[in-house]
C-alpha cells in the first residue's frame, strides 16, 4: 500500500516540466509587457449615402466596396503626405472595417502615441472621401465623416494580462510536449521495484517432485526384451533333438 508520501513524490517527478515551465512562461509575457513599446489605435468613421432615395442595398453594397480600397496605394498616396509617413507604412498601420448591414466604414490607424493613431486614422478617411466623392456621378452614392476619430487614452498593446495568460499557456504546452517524450510512469515504477523474478507453476499433485530420467528408461526396456527373446532359441533345439530321437 503507497504512502501519502510516496504519492506525492511519484506526482512531483511526473509533473515537473509543467509545475516549472508554467510559472517561467508567466514571467517571460510579464516581461514582454514590461519592455514592450506602447502602440495605440484610433477609429474614424465614414458614412455611405445614396443620392437617390430607398436605394439603402445600394450604399451597403458601396459600402463594402469601398472599405476594401481603404489600404489601396491611390487612397494612401495623399494621406502619407498628411500624416508624414510612406505608403508602404500606411498599409501597415491602416485598415479599414465593414459592417454586412449598414452603410458604415471604419477606419482604423494605430501609432506609438495617441494623437498619431487619431491623426493618421483621420487623413486616411479624409483621402478615402475624396476619393470616392470623384466619381459620385457615375456611382450615384457620397461618402460623408460621421465621425472623426479620438485620441485613446490606454495603449491597445502590450496588454499586461493577455501577455502573462499567453507565457502561461505557452508554458502549459512545452510542459506537455516534455511529459510526453519522457517514459511512461509504469516503465518507472518497474524499474523501483526491481527485477520481477520469474514464478515457476506448481506442480501437480500425484507426480513426482524429481522425473525419472530418460536415460534409464531404454536400458530395462532392452533387458526385458532379450530375456523374452532367449528361451526361443532353446525351446526350437529341444524340439529338434526330441524329433531326432
Amino acid at each position: 500500500m503507497t504512502t501519502p508520501r510516496r504519492s506525492a513524490r511519484r506526482l512531483v517527478r511526473r509533473w515537473w516540466p509543467v509545475v516549472l515551465a508554467v510559472p517561467l512562461g508567466a514571467a517571460a509575457g510579464a516581461g514582454y509587457a514590461a519592455v514592450s513599446h506602447p502602440s495605440y489605435a484610433a477609429s474614424a468613421y465614414v458614412l455611405v449615402v445614396a443620392q437617390n432615395p430607398g436605394e439603402a442595398a445600394t450604399a451597403t453594397n458601396f459600402a463594402q466596396a469601398y472599405g476594401r480600397l481603404a489600404g489601396q496605394p491611390q487612397v494612401l498616396a495623399v494621406a502619407a503626405a498628411e500624416t508624414g509617413h510612406s505608403r508602404s507604412e500606411l498599409e501597415a498601420l491602416v485598415h479599414g472595417t465593414t459592417s454586412p448591414d449598414a452603410p458604415m466604414i471604419e477606419i482604423t490607424g494605430t501609432g506609438g502615441r495617441p494623437e498619431e493613431a487619431a491623426r493618421t486614422a483621420d487623413a486616411v478617411a479624409g483621402s478615402l472621401v475624396s476619393f470616392a466623392n470623384a466619381s459620385s456621378k457615375d456611382t450615384n452614392v457620397r461618402l460623408v465623416t460621421l465621425a472623426p476619430a479620438a485620441e485613446p487614452d490606454k495603449p491597445t498593446t502590450p496588454s499586461g494580462k493577455l501577455d502573462v495568460a499567453v507565457g502561461g499557456a505557452a508554458g502549459v504546452l512545452i510542459g506537455a510536449l516534455v511529459m510526453m517524450t519522457r517514459r511512461r510512469p509504469g516503465a518507472e515504477e518497474t524499474e523501483e521495484a526491481g527485477p520481477v523474478e520469474a514464478v515457476e507453476p506448481p506442480e501437480e499433485p500425484g507426480t513426482p517432485s524429481t522425473p525419472r530420467p530418460r536415460a534409464e528408461e531404454p536400458p530395462a526396456e532392452k533387458a526385458e526384451t532379450k530375456a523374452d527373446a532367449k528361451p526361443e532359441p532353446k525351446a526350437k533345439e529341444k524340439a529338434s533333438a526330441g524329433s531326432a530321437r
